[in-house]
């Protein structure tokens, strides 16, 4: 069973920076996509972030110029980085991956906590 696991969540003042990591149990071949969701309290989930085994990479408005979404050597892992923090990015953060010929992601992490509170 394929796991992803987050982590690197937290509390952080608005204006700070965090960033978040995200690994596979196990190495998963021929992934087209990973990418990084949000979930805030009341809220649905929402995307953030996706990195395209291209290496292309896209952004939702609400962060762009502030977030950096990257992959590490190991193509299954995928890191956040958050700078500029402001409250309404408190959240449960989610890492996602999609196989290749898939429409959707079809491997998901248990989500990490960010906090942006002063």
């Amino acid at each position: 069973q394929v796991q992803l696991v987050e982590s690197g969540g937290g509390l952080v003042q608005p204006g700070g920076s965090l960033g978040l990591s995200c690994a596979a149990s196990v190495s998963i071949p021929r992934l087209s996509a990973m990418a990084w969701y949000r979930q805030a309290p009341g809220n649905e989930r929402e995307w953030v972030a996706t990195i395209f085994d291209s290496g292309l990479r896209s952004y939702a408005d609400s962060v762009k110029g502030r977030f950096t979404i990257s992959r590490g050597a190991a193509k299954s892992t995928v890191y956040l980085q958050m700078n500029s923090l402001r409250p309404e990015d408190t959240a449960v953060y989610y890492c996602a991956a999609r196989s290749n010929g898939r429409a959707s992601y079809n491997y998901w992490g248990q989500g990490t906590q960010v906090t942006v509170s002063s």
